[in-house]
């Protein structure tokens, strides 16, 4: 009779007798775990839907002092509840809106580990933003000129 090969993870080691054993177990246990807490809250997708459940004021950590909003959502999909930073200055999400949510914690604000995306869904972008308008929702303004390329210049668009 042949024997097959199986995979490492059904492999039963002895009980530990040798130090090469025991590596290997440590080895098998680390490929196995899941990788990150905000992996498990998102469930491996990059963005998830959510409600915002409300939005709370929560002060920093020792060295900074301010006042930062935090929203409480409820994810869609895994019904999980969690804490998400509320980017840039201005409106917040009130209670029932649809939000997207992304990983990105705040340094400084414990247990807050997701981000919430500006202009999606209910949570509208901020205006008479020029920079870093991808950040927070921001749409183009008019007075913006488009690049256009040197060769095509001359043509009036």
């Amino acid at each position: 009779m042949l024997l097959r090969r199986l995979p490492k993870k059904f492999i039963r080691l002895p009980q530990l007798k040798t130090h090469n054993n025991f590596y290997l177990r440590q080895i098998l246990k680390k490929r196995f775990r899941c990788r990150s807490r905000v992996f498990n809250r998102l469930y491996g997708a990059p963005q998830r839907k959510a409600v915002v459940l409300r939005v709370v004021l929560m002060t920093p950590k020792k060295p900074n002092s301010a006042i930062r909003h935090v929203a409480r959502v409820s994810i869609y999909k895994t019904g999980r509840r969690a804490l998400c930073r509320i980017p840039g200055i201005g409106s917040s999400p009130t209670k029932f809106n649809r939000v997207l949510c992304r990983g990105g914690r705040a340094n400084d604000l414990p247990t807050v580990r997701l981000t919430l995306i500006r202009g999606v869904y209910d949570f509208s972008g901020l205006y008479n933003k020029k920079r870093r308008r991808s950040v927070y929702g921001a749409p183009r303004p008019e007075s913006i000129i488009t690049h256009r390329r040197r060769r095509y210049r001359h043509l009036s668009i």
